[in-house]
């Protein structure tokens, strides 16, 4: 039924006829929306307000919509992509949505990435003229010879270009699997993290001890294999940290990778590591305090060092201290696997297992954090 003066003023939604709309507020005031139907989903343009814009102008502007919409359009796509950001302005957009999920150094990592492999291609592009091979002239040139690198430069570019797809700026991803066919199957191998043999860590620890590097790297290098941490946490541990007295570390969800406070068990050993790292205490509230640099913590490159100097290195990285005490726990223990998890703050299964995995098994995992810190030291 066509509008009214009657109707068109009393608040509501007035339809005119072929989906033109007189939307009246409550404090009175009005506005023109044309409703029409895209690949099944239901939309509406506005048009303008009343009286600026009369009826017979709305409903001139209502046909040129439904006109648009017949020969395949979408008026307010079409209207998102006048104003589509550039890519480098969406992966802004992207890292902000995700940064209180992201822990400080995956953001600087994430950005270090995009500033070296893809802006200076197409990061000035409108994300809407994006299209498939310029994703592969990115990603292409070094699929072959830095494959892991070129695997999480493809996988952020999708991210990126999801959010836009999913704003409608785009149609659909061009960094989607479509482009799967033009990248061969990398025969690089997966590389892990060197690591000893776990029968091997004792000498290890005693070889550390024994150098005449500064105390602050060897007490953290100790307090890493103790603890089965990974590098990141333990060199900015704080005193306030630490409870001595209750035998615990808290480690805050704000420095861990899955983003959750963890609860570390600290062993008669961990204890000693730190009672020695007290008569480092420089002030600034770091255990292990750079001796390099006042009021910062140690670095890996610190740690690097010591494990080159001694020899250790290449057999094993920081990282790989993880990996002797994990298959130590699985071949010397019989310790459940969701108990070995947890003591390496990894998750416990899928979602709807953690859903239902509410404990973090501190007390089994104290025990076994114990017989670890035992056996390293014997």
């Amino acid at each position: 039924m066509k509008l009214t003066a009657a109707k068109a003023a009393r608040p509501g939604k007035h339809h005119d006829g072929h989906g033109l709309f007189l939307v009246v507020t409550k404090a009175g005031a009005k506005r023109w929306t044309q409703r029409y139907t895209v690949d099944g989903r239901r939309r509406e343009a506005g048009l303008g307000r009343f009286p600026d814009l009369s009826l017979a102008e709305a409903r001139k502007m209502g046909a040129q919509v439904r006109t648009a919409v017949a020969t395949g359009g979408d008026p307010i796509a079409e209207r998102q992509r006048a104003k589509a950001p550039t890519f480098r302005e969406a992966a802004e957009k992207v890292i902000d949505l995700n940064r209180r999920q992201w822990t400080p150094r995956h953001q600087k990592w994430w950005w270090s990435s995009m500033e070296t492999n893809v802006f200076p291609m197409i990061g000035h592009i409108p994300v809407d003229q994006i299209r498939r091979a310029d994703v592969l002239a990115v990603v292409e040139p070094i699929w072959a010879v830095k494959h892991e690198t070129a695997r999480k430069v493809r996988g952020r570019i999708r991210a990126v270009l999801g959010w836009a797809t999913a704003h409608e700026y785009l149609e659909f991803n061009p960094a989607g699997d479509a482009i799967d066919g033009a990248l061969p199957k990398s025969p690089v191998p997966v590389r892990h993290h060197p690591s000893l043999p776990y029968d091997e860590l004792a000498e290890a620890v005693d070889v550390v001890r024994d150098t005449e590097a500064d105390p602050s790297s060897k007490l953290l290098f100790r307090f890493i294999v103790l603890t089965g941490v990974r590098f990141g946490d333990a060199n900015k541990a704080t005193w306030d940290e630490v409870d001595m007295e209750e035998a615990v570390w808290s480690i805050p969800a704000d420095r861990m990778k899955a983003r959750k406070p963890h609860r570390v068990p600290l062993s008669r050993q961990a204890l000693e590591v730190l009672d020695q790292a007290k008569a480092l205490y420089d002030g600034s509230g770091w255990v292990f305090p750079s001796p390099l640099r006042p009021g910062h913590p140690l670095s890996n490159n610190t740690l690097l060092k010591l494990l080159k100097t001694t020899g250790l290195y290449p057999r094993t990285d920081v990282h790989g201290f993880r990996s002797s005490f994990r298959t130590w726990a699985l071949e010397q223990t019989d310790t459940p696997w969701a108990v070995a998890q947890a003591a390496l703050a990894h998750s416990l299964g899928g979602s709807v297992e953690q859903a239902y995995i509410r404990s973090d098994l501190f007390d089994r995992r104290r025990r076994l954090m114990d017989e670890w810190a035992d056996y390293i030291s014997s």
